[in-house]
């Protein structure tokens, strides 16, 4: 079996919107090349990609057979192309961006072709599936350097790529502190240097880097880094963002000063960066006698503002360093220059010592009085208003920015990158290894994107898994990468990343659909006993129900469900176990229905068909009828009566309570709660006071968020203990308890009483706000096999039966032809919550649109 050769690569994660997707720099180039010395035998390259796609996707590019393309190459002419094989169709999504790239390449000199690989010509471009994984860098004929093009994921990606093998010798990657100290120090009194962070290479700001180095590289030297190490060595923690300093090293003369540095504060866009180097080549500080309304420099052509020092003969020399302090602290933000009161015509009021003059026409320039440079400094940047440039003006940059999907998901991926995970705890599977592994034994399979941030997030915890069960556990962990084997994960019904799946020798498997977190897989590992566990006496079924039975799952739930039926109540049992088998990893369920079932049922005054619910925690054992009660039902009730009377609200269970529709009757304490305050809410609950609403108490200390809540309740942050309720689902009315009284069952009735008939006074109306992602996320393996798919939309069933990996290749291949594809527009990455219960949560939580 072959390695499937689709990949899709999506947009490394920022926070800025994306730059020139598409778009043609020419414009830009234009005013650059006319700014700067210019070598035009720089883009003598040619690039050669390597790739698999559809012929429909190409009628924008030249096409030509593998001879005819090398004949046309010429020395010192740049040319990229692609080798296709029309046999072979996978997904046009690279294609696309390949075609997107076409424009801003040919504006640098790169022409773009399409290559037909036919038989009767030979080409080991064309030759094995892993050398069309590769794309080949050329100058003419001659072959420069090859990467894989994984990492040729979008426009920005490809075009910042060939440019960054293009200006080998004009940007320095470097990764330590002192690899930068050695070329600064080579540097001094010969070059200024242009340093750069980006967060990944490929990413717009990369693009934009490179862009400019490409005009500016003879100029200055460019010095690029990833390594956040490097950036906070020289003093800057934000390293969600892209930087850029520039090094004035030319001036410096001694080599044992530092070379000054300058820090870019615009988002690096190609506009941005020309602006900002534009103004470090403007002269520092210029002197000038006549009227400020009439004086014109590039600071105004770029759209930033004139700041005058006025100054006479007397204290001349005094206000020249004045004045080259404040140009130093204003670098790239305004232009500075010395006015002469004594040869200036134009009259200044006597009093005045500073001249502001904005960018914009037609206004009139400010005369003010300061006493100190902080003050100048302060009042130049509260009033400037420097525009953003935007190089895409169109519809495009109208749309929301893709970027931040999961952007913080993104930054902890990329701050761990280099985190050492023991992947050999796992076993990695293959397509030919997969069948024979899975049947071997139990195993735990992770489906998984590597280029994908929530899969390489849920990744570490999946590691974190392992490392809990070293040695402990029957199962056998494993992973399987789906940006390497599609095939696979389509044949296994994986249509979004990441997936969890149990397989057991003869049954078919078991997705895993709870929070993406270690603490809930163990536990759905953890109770995969065979529920309804069948209990076969009423001995066992007391040890059962006293916990004893299955005393080491305790810890991972608190409830033990027993049903009871009698021998003849086929469809009330048939029911019970097919609840018993949907809960399976979230509840311990058993079954009695033996002859003497009456035993228990008269101990426990249940009513036959009845569920047992024994809470090993309050050591209660309480009884609830199922007659006329269907799977659905049975799945309802066993999950409402897993929910604590008055449980401690965290982040991950907060779906959970908030699906039941209830106002929240909230305990905020900076600790443990005060017993006499929880025995006085549960009497509250047990006289049935509370059931329109759901009581819980919420731990400062567990979950801190909750001080940012009340903050948002109060504005400053209030005496605790504190006692709230907040109507999310209806008007968003926050209700405080009087601070002044004590937390008791009867203070507590009375005012709950008063909230009912309208008495009480709201402290603050929650805003309207939908709790949701900017865009929706997608299923990217069905957007790659769209175009070679032709299956209907479906609807998402209650249960999806999974096929079973022991059937043979050729059912697999007849079951593939039944799975659905969903419109790309509505195609979505796994949620991190996917159980129908914190769905129900998340649903309300959208519905209502309120903030806690």
């Amino acid at each position: 079996m072959q390695r499937t050769a689709w990949k899709y690569y999506p947009r490394q994660q920022d926070h800025n919107t994306e730059q020139n997707r598409g778009k043609s720099p020419a414009c830009v180039q234009l005013q650059l090349m006319m700014s700067s010395s210019f070598n035009i035998f720089r883009v003598g390259i040619s690039v050669v990609i390597m790739c698999i796609f559809y012929k429909s996707a190409v009628d924008s590019l030249s096409e030509l057979s593998p001879q005819k393309y090398f004949s046309t190459l010429q020395p010192g002419k740049a040319s990229l192309a692609y080798f296709c094989q029309a046999d072979s169709p996978r997904t046009s999504i690279f294609l696309e961006e390949l075609n997107e790239a076409i424009t801003p390449l040919q504006d640098y000199g790169i022409s773009v072709a399409k290559v037909n690989c036919v038989k009767e010509e030979t080409s080991r471009y064309c030759g094995k599936e892993e050398d069309l994984m590769k794309a080949y860098l050329f100058r003419g004929n001659i072959l420069l350097r090859e990467f894989p093009t994984d990492v040729l994921f979008d426009v920005n990606a490809i075009v910042a790529h060939v440019l960054f093998a293009l200006l080998f010798n004009e940007v320095k990657y470097i990764t330590t502190l002192e690899d930068l100290q050695n070329i600064e120090n080579a540097l001094k009194g010969k070059a200024n240097i242009a340093f750069s962070y980006v967060r990944a290479i490929g990413t717009p700001e990369h693009r934009a880097v490179m862009e400019a180095a490409f005009v500016y590289g003879t100029t200055y030297q460019f010095v690029l880094t990833t390594e956040t190490a490097l950036l906070e060595s020289i003093g800057n923690e934000d390293i969600e963002n892209a930087h850029l300093y520039f090094f004035h090293c030319k001036q410096v003369l001694d080599l044992t000063l530092q070379c000054r540095r300058t820090l870019m504060e615009q988002p690096l866009t190609t506009l941005n960066i020309h602006q900002f180097i534009k103004t470090m080549e403007a002269p520092l500080l210029t002197e000038v006698t006549e009227d400020p309304q009439q004086v014109s420099t590039v600071h105004l052509q770029l759209g930033l503002p004139l700041v005058f020092i006025v100054s006479q003969q007397a204290t001349y020399e005094a206000d020249r360093r004045t004045a080259e302090w404040v140009a130093w602290r204003l670098l790239g933000k305004a232009g500075v220059l010395l006015l002469l009161r004594d040869s200036l015509e134009v009259d200044i009021p006597q009093h005045s010592n500073v001249i502001f003059r904005r960018a914009e026409e037609g206004v009139p320039v400010e005369f003010l009085v300061l006493d100190d440079i902080d003050s100048l400094i302060s009042h130049v940047e509260s009033n400037v208003h420097i525009e953003e440039i935007q190089e895409d003006e169109d519809e495009d940059t109208k749309r929301p920015n893709m970027d931040v999907q999961d952007d913080e998901v993104a930054e902890t991926v990329y701050r761990d990158r280099k985190r050492p995970l023991p992947l050999e705890l796992t076993v990695e599977l293959t397509e030919e290894t997969f069948n024979t592994t899975v049947v071997a034994s139990d195993s735990i399979v992770l489906f998984y994107a590597g280029w994908q941030a929530v899969s390489m997030a849920f990744l570490q915890s999946y590691i974190d898994l392992a490392i809990k069960l070293k040695g402990t556990s029957t199962m056998l962990l494993t992973r399987v990468n789906c940006a390497d084997w599609s095939d696979l994960c389509t044949k296994q019904n994986v249509t979004e990343f990441p997936v969890v799946k149990m397989y057991k020798e003869g049954k078919n498997p078991v997705s895993y659909v709870g929070m993406l977190g270690t603490e809930d897989l163990l536990k759905f590992i953890q109770l995969r006993i065979s529920c309804p566990v069948n209990i076969t006496s009423v001995q066992e079924a007391e040890e059962y129900l006293s916990g004893e039975l299955y005393k080491d799952l305790i810890s991972y739930s608190s409830v033990s469900v027993l049903g009871l039926f009698s021998p003849n109540m086929t469809t009330a049992k048939e029911d019970f176990t097919e609840a018993g088998n949907y809960l399976k990893g979230y509840a311990i369920t058993g079954i009695y229905s033996e002859e003497d079932v009456l035993i228990l049922s008269d101990k426990y005054a249940a009513t036959l068909p009845a569920l047992l619910l024994s809470r090993h925690k309050e050591g209660k054992i309480e009884s609830i009828p199922l007659a006329n009660s269907h799977a659905q039902d049975i799945i309802q009730i066993i999950t409402s009566a897993l929910l604590e009377t008055f449980p401690e609200i965290t982040v991950e269970n907060l779906p959970i309570y908030l699906r039941l529709q209830k106002p929240l009757l909230i305990l905020f304490s900076d600790g443990s709660i005060n017993p006499q305050y929880k025995k006085a809410i549960l009497m509250l609950v047990k006289e049935k006071h509370l059931d329109s609403l759901t009581p819980c108490w919420l731990n400062l200390k567990n979950t801190p968020v909750g001080r940012g809540i009340l903050q948002s309740y109060f504005d400053t942050m209030p005496p605790l203990p504190l006692l709230v309720v907040v109507n999310l689902h209806s008007g968003g009315q926050v209700f405080a308890f009087p601070s002044d009284q004590a937390i008791t069952e009867q203070n507590l009735l009375l005012w709950l009483k008063k909230l009912e008939a309208g008495l009480e006074n709201h402290i603050t109306i929650l805003p309207a706000q939908e709790w949701k992602p900017p865009l929706p996320a997608y299923d990217f393996l069905s957007m790659m096999d769209a175009a070679a798919s032709q299956h209907p939309t479906r609807k998402d069933p209650e249960c999806t039966k999974e096929m079973d990996v022991q059937e043979n290749d050729k059912k697999q291949h007849e079951d593939k032809s039944a799975i659905i594809k969903e419109p790309i527009e509505t195609l979505r990455i796994k949620h991190w919550n996917r159980s129908n219960w914190f769905k129900e949560g998340e649903k309300s939580f959208r519905h209502d649109n309120k903030e806690l």
